[in-house]
């Protein structure tokens, strides 16, 4: 399965993610942004900066971490918030069950071509759950660039599970997607890969990288390696979705963050490709998404709207997986390997590389994490 971007230009220097039984390379693009970035990863190399496992692999839906496993971490955090002693005091946030995030099997499942979605809700995310639930986060940690004032006087555990908020919530967002998906549409997973370090360095995006988003803009490739977002809030493409197309309303847009930062992390997909020039449907998205822009009074070609991904590089699918891979075999090979033991950056005078040997079964998994954030 080969890059479709045949025309990009590569640096010389490569990155060698090893995972349990599989090693896959990432060639990077030759622009500037790109190379900002890598010295970031390098930096976070160097300084041994903790990977955050437990936000990982997401979307594979036949991973342990199931709906079930992550609701119970979910409420293990909760308790943890609600017996701190905010000054003043934040409200007590009520536990979640399954339900409050999934409707029920029995409910008539399948794709809506051209019927509202709700007529066959079975499986589905609740998203009304997963807003709540990240409102609470936003109050309690504030933003990359204001934190707040509940999140600054906690002490390492509660700050540990004020972030978990923010990560449970993607995790079962993405799990619950992907499990609705294994039923209804196997072939259209959309499982990916989210490289983040604990307290990883945020660096302001420089005026000419925004132009990188219009370059891209909404497709994903397999394998493909993109920047990742690195700050509190939502997308005005994460709205669009999780909305429905609704107008926007007064809390809604609190919500809406533009990008404007980056990080040494990065995201790879590793569901289908998708592009607005092959796929009819996602041709379709974009253009319902450019006309709820217009009526909400944005502009689709402003690029200080960051409307789209940034794409970093390419997995070398070929050397990893087989000489044109189906999907299939991808995700098989990939469900085995859902864990992270050595990045390695080599570049043209020199080798960094940094070891993740702890797993989310160690039992000092956790400590790690509350003991480095009393630094």
């Amino acid at each position: 399965m080969r890059s479709t971007n045949v025309n990009r230009k590569y640096l010389s220097d490569t990155i060698e993610v090893e995972l349990n039984s599989l090693t896959y390379t990432v060639r990077v693009y030759d622009n500037i942004l790109a190379q900002r970035w890598l010295d970031a990863l390098e930096d976070n190399l160097r300084k041994k900066k903790i990977l955050e496992k437990n936000f990982c692999f997401l979307g594979f839906a036949g991973s342990t971490r199931n709906l079930a496993f992550l609701v119970k971490e979910l409420n293990e955090n909760i308790d943890q918030i609600n017996s701190y002693k905010f000054d003043p005091l934040y409200e007590k946030i009520k536990k979640f069950t399954s339900e409050d995030f999934q409707y029920p099997a029995s409910l008539p499942k399948g794709l809506c071509i051209d019927e509202p979605l709700m007529n066959k809700p079975g499986l589905r995310l609740k998203h009304e759950s997963c807003n709540l639930l990240h409102r609470h986060f936003e109050k309690l940690q504030g933003t990359a660039w204001a934190l707040s004032n509940y999140y600054r006087q906690a002490d390492p555990k509660t700050k540990y599970a004020i972030r978990q908020l923010n990560l449970l919530c993607h995790e079962i967002e993405s799990w619950v997607n992907s499990n609705w998906k294994s039923v209804v549409d196997p072939e259209w997973i959309r499982p990916s890969q989210i490289t983040t370090f604990l307290n990883a360095p945020r660096y302001k995006l420089q005026a000419e990288d925004f132009e990188l988003f219009k370059e891209n803009r909404y497709d994903r490739e397999i394998g493909g390696v993109y920047l990742h977002w690195s700050q509190v809030g939502k997308t005005l493409f994460e709205v669009f979705r999780d909305e429905d197309g609704k107008m926007l309303d007064e809390a809604t847009c609190t919500e809406i963050n533009h990008q404007k930062y980056y990080s040494g992390e990065f995201d790879v997909e590793w569901g289908r490709t998708i592009t607005g020039v092959k796929n009819q449907f996602k041709q379709e998205e974009i253009e319902s998404f450019k006309s709820w822009l217009a009526k909400n009074s944005y502009d689709w070609e402003d690029p200080s709207l960051a409307l789209g991904y940034i794409k970093l590089g390419q997995v070398d699918i070929d050397s990893a997986f087989g000489f044109n891979a189906s999907f299939e075999k991808i995700y098989e090979d990939m469900i085995d390997n859902l864990n992270i033991k050595k990045i390695t950056i080599k570049r043209q005078k020199k080798v960094i590389e940094c070891d993740f040997p702890y797993t989310l079964d160690s039992d000092e998994w956790k400590e790690m994490q509350i003991d480095f954030l009393k630094k």
